[in-house]
């Protein structure tokens, strides 16, 4: 089938459930997301999707089939075929009678085109029988569909359809499943609606009135109508064609003014044929030769035998020569056919076919080493090869766009996928909104923080290792510590701002500030305690120490630098919490006494050391933190929860873990801090 079947199956489920109704439909069949409208793919593919959207949204298959086929009717109007289709016939009968001649002109743009063919025969009680062939089976419901949404959009007029009868056809050569319909009419009467004065009770005292003189109105104008309409038909209906006593045209004149014609009888044995299908096929000159012999019918898909030939007589019957009755210089070139219709003529008990070449370019008219003087200048099929060449040069550059388009949409998804991963690194380097800022070109200003909390770490004998390894050794050992300390920062909400070495570097409370900025850093630096026993010395192989340095207090922030730039902390308080780390104890975080009065009410566990002598600072009372008395090392670790009842481990994130444990105590402890001041 053609991408524009496709494309029409995923625009109905797009409207109808939605694009992720869609994707997942298009993941369980295994199909691509898009489809080119003159491209041609499997079958397959539609059948994949027409039975696993039936799976997916519970629905009968007729159902669905039923729904797409009234969507398909309006996707063609919208297509721009609404014009074509409004002119196939004044009435369904002759609507549907002209389906194959729609097709067979569509065939000239999409040669691969296979589409169904259609037959109608009409019943003394109005009702009709509509014969549907096909190649493909079980699609027979989508012709209800699409029959009902074209007898209701032009012809105002409701059908009912139910399948008499299924069979495969015998008489056929191909299109085996063969479906009967029986079509039953009901015009539709439409009503104007009442205004919003209909349910006043003036309304309703004068409605009577108003509906005897409104139905009154109608009838004296329905009933002129009819009068002229009748008369009108009276003189149609009473128009008797002439016809001369003799029939004024030679049988020479005849075969050259119509040069591609055939006359056979019931036998199939030729009795006259225009001069120009006679030069193509000198065979045809022999008079009484089987026509069978000679030629083989493409379309409609039936045996070569009279009485099929008289039961498609209203079909476009197409002719094509057999290679072996073809003279020698036609050995190598396509077969010719032939398009036209048939006209049985009763008094010679003899079949006229009136024909014209069946040529879609003026390339396939080379191929078969013909002309257009070939044609008749009457036959407008000189006319059709050459628009139908301009057309086909239309689709051709339509094709192309549609294919650049789809390059273009790829790319597209391509480059976001990559201005995300761009996007990510951003904001692994900088703050979300000063990246941002950045981005728009915009300046960004240095922010004053009242209040924050600055966590040091190094490794301790640091410069001993580096002394003692290869270089590959340090950087294996610091990238093992430094994705463990990474992910901690995202379960414990800090932000990291940079490392420089071994020295790792967070902040709570910048660059958004946050009344909880003490707990989150204290958390976290009894994580990174128990992470960093995961990681070998190289030297040793035994698990390396760290040093764990804490304060609070102000600081200033900002962006510094155009290239490689920066988010910055500036401040006493960033010096100070460098000491505290500088000056602790292997394995243990060590904490100010600015640190200390913003946790001693909360739930951690802390001791303390007493004054120490500090570098550039004097004296300084400082604290050991201990342990957090409310969380668990899988909580404070960020690990997933095993549920006691079940044993079975929770699918929570780390984020979600953190959440039900460690933020309880943030709000026993904000519960006091109304602001982000000093604690």
């Amino acid at each position: 089938m053609y991408g524009f079947i496709n494309t029409c199956l995923k625009s109905l489920v797009v409207e109808k459930y939605g694009e992720e109704t869609w994707e997942k439909l298009r993941i369980q069949a295994g199909v691509q997301d898009t489809f080119l409208n003159f491209e041609v793919y499997k079958d397959e593919i539609t059948m994949q999707l027409i039975d696993k959207a039936c799976k997916m949204l519970d629905v009968p298959p007729d159902t669905v089939l039923k729904q797409f086929g009234e969507y398909f009717f309006e996707f063609c109007k919208w297509s721009g075929y609404d014009h074509m289709l409004r002119t196939l016939g004044g009435n369904l009968y002759e609507f549907i009678e002209n389906l194959d001649a729609l097709h067979s002109y569509l065939s000239l743009s999409y040669q691969e085109m296979n589409a169904p063919s259609f037959r109608v025969e009409k019943n003394e009680d109005g009702s009709m029988h509509l014969h549907y062939y096909s190649d493909r089976r079980g699609l027979c419901h989508i012709v209800p569909g699409i029959i009902g949404a074209a007898a209701l959009d032009f012809f105002n007029t409701e059908i009912s359809m139910e399948i008499v009868s299924q069979t495969e056809e015998e008489e056929r050569t191909g299109k085996k499943e063969h479906i009967v319909f029986l079509v039953t009419q009901k015009p539709v009467f439409s009503y104007k609606k009442r205004n919003k004065f209909s349910s006043s009770p003036l309304y309703l005292a004068d409605s009577g009135r108003q509906i005897e003189k409104q139905l009154s109105k109608e009838i004296r104008d329905k009933t002129s109508l009819v009068s002229l309409s009748l008369t009108v038909g009276k003189l149609l209906r009473g128009f008797d064609p002439a016809y001369p006593a003799t029939l004024w045209i030679d049988t020479k004149t005849f075969c050259n003014g119509l040069p591609f014609h055939i006359v056979f009888d019931e036998e199939l044995r030729v009795k006259q044929a225009g001069v120009s299908i006679q030069k193509i096929v000198p065979g045809l000159q022999t008079m009484g030769i089987r026509l069978d012999h000679y030629f083989s019918i493409v379309h409609p898909e039936v045996t070569f035998t009279i009485s099929s030939v008289q039961k498609f007589i209203n079909s476009q019957f197409v002719f094509r020569t057999r290679r072996e009755m073809m003279p020698k210089s036609w050995k190598q070139r396509p077969m010719l056919e032939l398009r036209g219709q048939m006209i049985w003529m009763e008094s010679l008990q003899c079949m006229l076919y009136l024909c014209s070449p069946l040529l879609r370019t003026l390339h396939e008219l080379e191929e078969r080493q013909m002309h257009i003087a070939d044609i008749a200048p009457h036959d407008v099929t000189r006319d059709l090869i050459l628009l139908n060449q301009q057309r086909l040069a239309e689709m051709e550059l339509s094709n192309q766009l549609e294919r650049k388009k789809e390059e273009l949409r790829i790319l597209s998804k391509h480059l976001e996928e990559e201005k995300k991963k761009t996007e990510a690194l951003l904001y692994a380097m900088l703050p979300k909104h000063v990246a941002n800022q950045l981005k728009e070109g915009k300046r960004v200003e240095a922010g004053e923080f009242k209040e924050c909390t600055i966590l040091f770490s190094d490794v301790v004998t640091f410069t001993n290792i580096c002394a003692q390894c290869e270089p590959i050794q340090i950087v294996l050992m610091l990238n093992s510590m430094y994705l463990r300390f990474d992910r901690l920062t995202t379960v414990h909400d800090v932000y990291k701002v940079e490392t420089i070495g071994d020295a790792y570097m967070v902040v709570g409370g910048v660059p958004v500030p946050v009344s909880t900025h003490a707990e989150r850093v204290a958390n976290f630096a009894l994580g990174i305690i128990i992470a960093a026993k995961e990681v070998k010395n190289p030297v040793s192989g035994n698990p390396i120490q760290i040093r764990v340095g804490i304060h609070t207090g102000p600081v200033l922030a900002g962006v510094v630098g155009e290239k490689m730039p920066r988010y910055c902390l500036f401040g006493d308080t960033v010096n100070i919490a460098s000491r505290m780390e500088s000056h602790g104890v292997p394995n243990k975080v060590h904490l100010s006494h600015t640190t200390y009065h913003c946790l001693k009410d909360k739930s951690f566990e802390m001791t303390e050391r007493g004054e120490i002598e500090v570098k550039g600072k004097g004296k300084m009372h400082t604290y050991f933190l201990i342990r957090n008395r409310t969380a668990t090392e899988n909580e404070i670790m960020g690990n997933p929860i095993k549920e006691s009842d079940s044993g079975l481990e929770s699918v929570q994130s780390f984020h979600d873990a953190r959440i039900k444990t460690i933020q309880t105590q943030f709000r026993h402890g904000s519960a006091s801090d109304h602001s982000n001041e000093v604690c």
